[in-house]
């Protein structure tokens, strides 16, 4: 594909995933499984770090084993960590994988919990507060705030206790 004019070429892979996730939430659960795992055949276990990234957390998400759930969830971390430690500081995939770091961490807390493993969720969930403290004020933010908050509730932890200063608290609503 040609750039025009300073216009980044569309990834053709995430555009592909987003359609697969348009159909998980459309309620598909089933055939987008499927179709993530026909993905993940094709960019395989060594392909795009952010491809792999994406790709793995919301395959996760089509999972009935929470097992299996965690084993996704735990691929997409590795591949978040490749792209922050291996790639240009300031380099696009690096930026993205930023903002889904308390996604990733807020999945993992979650996951750990549905397995019983109370101490790694809370893990997880104080590195979820720690990397939301950074997000804008938006609504994906509000959703990670929200998700955090309700697994708090069901771990028993208050949100500022054990996050520290401003991380465990939401950004301010607007009117």
């Amino acid at each position: 594909m040609v750039e025009r004019q300073g216009q980044a070429a569309p990834d053709a892979v995430l555009t592909r995933i987003g359609q697969v996730v348009m159909l998980h939430h459309a309620g598909d659960r089933e055939e987008a499984r499927h179709r993530f795992l026909d993905l993940w055949a094709e960019i395989g276990e060594h392909g795009d770090p952010l491809h792999r990234c994406t790709l793995a957390h919301y395959l996760a998400d089509t999972q009935d084993d929470p097992a299996d759930e965690l084993a996704w969830d735990l691929r997409a971390l590795t591949a978040a960590e490749e792209i922050t430690q291996d790639g240009p500081a300031g380099g696009a995939g690096a930026v993205a994988v930023r903002a889904f770091y308390p996604s990733l961490h807020m999945s993992l807390a979650a996951d750990y919990a549905a397995l019983g493993d109370r101490d790694a969720a809370r893990t997880h969930l104080r590195r979820a507060r720690g990397a939301a403290a950074a997000l804008t004020d938006d609504g994906y933010a509000a959703g990670v705030w929200a998700a955090i908050r309700r697994l708090e509730s069901r771990l028993g932890e208050g949100g500022g206790e054990s996050g520290g200063g401003t991380c465990g608290r939401p950004p301010r609503q607007r009117p």
